[in-house]
């Protein structure tokens, strides 16, 4: 096993020498990771970002676009024959039908490859012809990402975690229930086993569902082909000490040591470690919404999240020596329509008071990192109206659940964030003077003149920061 894996591992970095010599001297590549967590809209934000590199003109954050150096955008066959395409046709005709849906979400890692055709700048321009330029749009689940914490730790040390975390939460009363019922140190028997991994995956779910983000192993939300496989059929059990061989707690051992095997270390391998920018979506306005629990929760698996990057530069001598390593980092607060925006600086200091442990240790490392509200298309239009003698700004959209068109106030964020991280940190069961709301929002029907992309709120900016400085 050492022996296949040191030669595993020359094999790899041999490849990943030559990939870096010929996009050196040949066609530049960019390998863009797109994550984050349930419902933050990565298929959207991938969707409507192909779309308007392929269609510019709402793109005048992005300098290329604005200059008009970008001579022609289009898609090719992604270079990893083994990973799914990203279904950009699919989820483009989605969002632009007569009756406009979101598309589906993200369940399973996949790829699609943007070849851009660009001039180049300085002063030897002239002399020089356009060049291609590769994007190759990487993207998986957040939960996935979570799942490379759990590399540094053992069974014992994870079903510690777990255990205390899920102590008090109601929604893991069958769990508790279902781990009371079982000796841990009792022989296997299969149909136990399989009935705590059931009872312990409906707890993550419930758990997800209730805004909580620690949903580890993520695989457990989104078995995809591997559902009801051994290596998903385990759970976290108290500490035993010394356990006979077959018993339950040894197996469940066993299972969680294959899970980071045959599992975590393939997807840190093969995708996430070749990723050299990176965007991670956040439901911010959700967490908000969800109270003060939430919004600690979800700072807590933003530090998680960039604890698994590894950061810094991509000089040519740093990558064949060391790898890729993760340049850019964005932290994106999503569904920015859904506020109006004299409130978007507040959304923006929120992301960035939530995300700064991370931040700041991105940066020590030499990656450039940054926090910034979007809406990868915006579904909404704003308008004042008048309430109790004041003015409130409100947005107007097409209403998921029903169809109609409302006008919604989703309440004032605070101008200092820690009025919001405060109360969170310290365990608050709800905002004490302040009431946040969120609403669920259809897509408007598009209606786009030619050369125009989707509707956006500072996409061209998101992009600018992650690929600019490339074009």
């Amino acid at each position: 096993m050492v022996i296949s894996s040191i030669a595993d591992g020359l094999v790899r970095s041999v490849e990943s020498v030559g990939d870096t010599i010929s996009e050196t001297l040949f066609e530049p590549v960019i390998r863009l990771g797109v994550t984050g967590l349930a419902r933050s809209g990565k298929t959207v934000f991938i969707t409507s970002l192909v779309a308007n590199l392929m269609d510019r003109g709402r793109m005048p954050g992005l300098a290329a676009a604005q200059e008009g150096r970008i001579e022609a955008a289009f898609l090719q066959p992604q270079p990893d024959d083994t990973v799914p395409r990203f279904d950009y046709e699919t989820h483009l005709g989605a969002l632009t039908a007569s009756e406009p849906r979101w598309p589906d979400s993200t369940r399973a890692i996949s790829e699609l490859r943007l070849s851009l055709r660009v001039r180049p700048t300085g002063l030897l321009s002239g002399f020089k012809g356009p060049r291609t330029i590769h994007l190759d749009i990487v993207d998986y689940p957040g939960e996935w990402l979570l799942d490379l914490a759990l590399l540094d730790k053992s069974y014992a040390q994870w079903s510690e975690e777990t255990l205390e975390r899920l102590r008090d939460r109601p929604s893991a009363e069958d769990y508790r229930r279902a781990l009371a019922a079982v000796d841990p140190l009792s022989a296997l028997e299969e149909p136990v086993a399989q009935n705590l991994a059931r009872a312990f995956t409906d707890y993550l779910k419930a758990a997800r569902a209730a805004g909580y983000y620690d949903c580890t192993p993520g695989r457990f939300l989104l078995p995809g082909d591997l559902a009801g496989s051994p290596v998903l059929t385990f759970a976290p059990l108290p500490a035993q000490g010394s356990a006979p061989r077959r018993s339950l707690v040894r197996e469940m051992e066993r299972r969680f040591e294959a899970y980071k095997s045959e599992v975590v270390k393939p997807f840190f391998r093969d995708h996430f470690a070749r990723i050299d920018r990176q965007v991670v979506l956040v439901d911010a306005l959700g967490a908000i919404h969800k109270g003060p629990r939430a919004v600690e929760d979800m700072r807590g698996a933003m530090t998680d999240i960039l604890a698994a990057f590894r950061p810094g530069t991509n000089a040519f001598l740093t990558r064949l020596l060391l790898g890729r390593r993760v340049e850019k980092i964005l932290f994106a607060a999503t569904k920015a329509d859904h506020l109006h925006h004299l409130q978007h600086g507040r959304l923006t200091a929120i992301m960035q008071a939530l995300t700064r442990e991370a931040r700041d240790r991105a940066q020590f490392a030499g990656a450039d990192t940054a926090a910034m509200s979007i809406a990868a298309l915006r579904a909404t239009t704003e308008e004042v109206r008048s309430h109790e003698g004041r003015d409130l700004n409100c947005v107007r959209g097409r209403l998921l659940d029903t169809g109609k068109a409302a006008a919604f106030y989703p309440g004032e964020l605070p101008q200092d964030p820690a009025q919001l991280l405060g109360p969170a940190r310290e365990g608050a069961e709800a905002w004490l003077d302040a009431d946040y709301q969120v609403m669920s929002f259809a897509p408007a029907p598009l209606q786009l003149r030619p050369g125009d992309g989707p509707p956006h709120i500072r996409l061209d900016r998101a992009a600018q920061f992650l690929i600019g400085d490339r074009l």
